[in-house]
């Protein structure tokens, strides 16, 4: 049974993992044009291992200036089957103590249309199932690997996504609880989405780092305590990305979720009446279903 290849996005620390070897950088373009930064290959216990800062190194991109596009078309070139999605995000439940690690399953978009959220477009329709919108295998390993690693996890809980880069005022704080989300961040959508287009299984371990500012008890939320915390927890992230690593190379196989199969009927334009450079440019995504195009 062959191991996939593993992406993980997030701080530009995180490849800073014990045990990785065969270290490389890669710099890609692509249709969509530059990724956030140069991918870092490696390989860990016998796994292809792709990173990617998602801000860039130094934390340079804001929340709505990523090229989420890129950054997966990327990820696809590279060969990645699973991407890790590693996320600070604020608390809003009292039981997700800033600290705690949540593994969501599902999200709430709130960003405002200005981020490009999908590969179809360009003469091609296509619409792809994302009523579960993370893959079960990938985020049922991850919570496994933060309880084994000694993490206080929460499985499941909706993400909410907003714009950014201000935090939230008080009164959208409090109606954002009250809609029943668990945590609140800026840059899981449209990442999620281009994942389940590009057929790449795709789970979050989001850092819970603050109450947002809805908690009377605590302080609002800020940039140092956002920091402080995300420095307290980037080891337990790498700890988990290892520990998870290590059960996927040893228990995954192709049948375990049906995410490589997203666009197995989700293209509605007649093959015939796609443009061939836009054929071109989805060749990594769709050419199995559209077949190879002739240079």
């Amino acid at each position: 049974m062959s191991k996939p290849v593993i992406g993980v996005i997030g701080g530009s620390g995180l490849y800073e993992i014990e045990g990785l070897s065969d270290i490389r950088e890669v710099n890609l373009e692509t249709p969509f044009g530059a990724p956030s930064d140069k991918y870092v290959t490696g390989v860990l216990d016998g796994v292809k291992m792709v990173f990617l800062p998602r801000h860039g190194r130094g934390h340079r991109i804001l929340p709505s200036e990523v090229n989420y596009r890129a950054n997966i078309y990327g990820m696809k070139l590279l060969g990645v089957e699973q991407i890790i999605s590693v996320s600070a995000v604020g608390s809003m439940k009292e039981e997700i103590v800033p600290g705690h690690i949540v593994i969501p399953d599902q999200f709430f978009d709130r960003t405002q249309g200005k981020r490009a959220s999908t590969f179809f477009g360009n003469g091609v329709v296509g619409h792809v199932q994302f009523a579960d919108p993370v893959c079960p295998a990938l985020s049922k390993r991850l919570a496994a690997a933060a309880t084994a690693v000694g993490a206080r996890v929460h499985r499941g809980g909706t993400y909410l996504c907003i714009e950014g880069p201000n935090f939230s005022t008080r009164a959208e704080s409090n109606i954002y609880r009250s809609w029943g989300v668990d945590i609140i961040g800026m840059t899981n959508i449209p990442e999620a989405r281009l994942a389940r287009e590009a057929e790449i299984c795709y789970g979050t371990v989001a850092l819970a780092t603050d109450y947002d500012c809805w908690h009377q008890g605590h302080e609002d939320v800020s940039v140092e305590a956002v920091i402080a915390i995300i420095q307290q927890n980037v080891n337990t992230a790498r700890q988990i990305i290892m520990r998870a690593v290590q059960t996927i190379a040893a228990e995954w196989q192709v049948a375990d979720c049906q995410c490589d199969e997203a666009l197995k009927f989700a293209v509605m334009t007649t093959k015939e009446m796609i443009p061939a450079q836009t054929c071109k440019d989805l060749e990594p995504l769709l050419g199995k279903y559209l077949g190879k195009v002739q240079s």
